[in-house]
C-alpha cells in the first residue's frame, strides 16, 4: 500500500493508475477504523477498483464546541489495518495541505442541510460537502463509498454529485452494527462500561418505530413519539430528535407509498450518537 501526503503525490498517482486503465474507487474516511469503515474498502475491493482510502480529521465539519481536538487519532493502526485488508493507496494530508492559506470557497446545499444534524451541528454539512468535493477532484473516482449509518450525509453527498455533474457513482453500504445493535462509529469508543451498556437502546427505538410503521401506523407524530417515550425512560440518555422522513429528499412526511427514513441522534453523557432505519 502506498501512503500518500500531498496533493501533488495524490495526483501522480492517479494519473499512473489512469493509463493502466483502472477504475478508481475511494473509501472518504476520518480514521479511528472500526469494522464498518472495512465494509466500505471491502466492497470497493470486491468491486475490482483499485482503492483509494483518505484518512482526513475534516476540521471545517466540526463546530467550536464539539469534539476536533479528542477525536480518536491513531495513524500507525490505520494505516496497518488498510495495508492488511489490501488497500491500494491511503491518502493522509495535513489541514494545511487540504485547506492552504487564502482558502474561501464553500457548497451548500440549504435544503437538506438545514434540518436534523444540520440544525443541531450549524455549518457541519457545509465542510463536508467542500471535503468530499474536493477528494472527489483530486481522486476522480469511477465510485465512491459511504455507509447508511449517516444517512442525512449519504443523501447530501448523493446531491451534490448530481447537481454539479460529478461523473461517478456513490454506492451506499448498509450499517455494521455491534452484536446488540449498535451502530459502529468511532464515537463509541467515548462511552464508559455504563454508557456503553445503555446506547443500543438508539436502535431498539427505531427499531420499535419500524414496526409500528409496518402494522399500519401512517402518522409521523405517532411513530416520532413513540419512539421519544422509550428512549425518555433511560436517565443516562438525552434525545436530540426522532424524526421520520422522506427517504430521498429527507422532507418531514407522513408514511405513504414513497421510501421513508426514521432518523434518530441522542446524548449519552458528552457522546452523541446516531443512527437510522430505512422503511420500504
Amino acid at each position: 500500500m502506498r501512503v500518500i501526503n500531498t496533493i501533488h503525490s495524490l495526483r501522480a498517482y492517479i494519473n499512473s493508475i489512469r493509463e493502466q486503465r483502472y477504475t478508481v474507487g475511494l473509501v472518504p474516511t476520518m480514521g479511528a477504523f472500526h469494522e464498518g469503515h472495512l465494509a466500505l474498502m471491502r466492497r470497493s475491493l470486491e468491486n475490482g477498483d483499485c482503492t483509494v482510502v483518505s484518512l482526513f480529521v475534516n476540521p471545517t465539519q466540526f463546530g467550536p464546541k464539539e469534539d476536533l481536538e479528542k477525536y480518536p487519532r491513531d495513524f500507525n493502526r490505520d494505516s496497518q489495518l488498510a495495508a492488511d485488508f489490501g488497500v491500494h493507496a491511503l491518502f493522509a494530508p495535513t489541514a494545511s495541505e487540504m485547506y492552504p492559506e487564502g482558502f474561501q470557497t464553500h457548497i451548500s446545499l440549504p435544503k437538506i442541510r438545514s434540518r436534523y444534524e444540520g440544525e443541531i451541528r450549524p455549518g457541519h454539512f457545509d465542510g463536508v460537502a467542500a471535503v468530499c468535493a474536493k477528494l472527489f477532484n483530486l481522486v476522480q473516482p469511477q465510485r465512491a463509498y459511504f455507509g447508511q449509518k449517516d444517512y442525512q450525509q449519504l443523501v447530501l453527498i448523493q446531491r451534490m454529485v448530481c447537481d454539479l455533474n460529478f461523473s461517478m457513482e456513490i454506492v451506499p453500504v448498509p450499517t455494521v452494527r455491534e452484536p446488540d445493535g449498535l451502530a459502529m462509529s468511532s464515537r463509541n469508543a467515548y462511552l464508559s462500561p455504563e454508557e456503553r451498556a445503555v446506547a443500543p437502546r438508539l436502535y431498539l427505538a427505531l427499531r420499535q418505530a419500524a414496526e409500528m410503521a409496518e402494522q399500519g401506523e401512517h402518522k409521523s407524530a405517532a411513530i416520532e413519539e413513540q419512539a421519544v417515550h422509550f428512549l425518555a425512560e433511560e436517565p443516562l440518555i438525552k434525545v436530540d430528535y426522532i424524526k421520520v422522513a422522506d427517504a430521498e429528499m429527507l422532507e418531514p412526511a407522513d408514511l405513504g407509498d414513497r421510501p421513508a427514513v426514521i432518523l434518530g441522534a441522542i446524548r449519552i453523557g458528552s457522546t452523541r450518537l446516531i443512527d437510522n432505519i430505512l422503511l420500504k
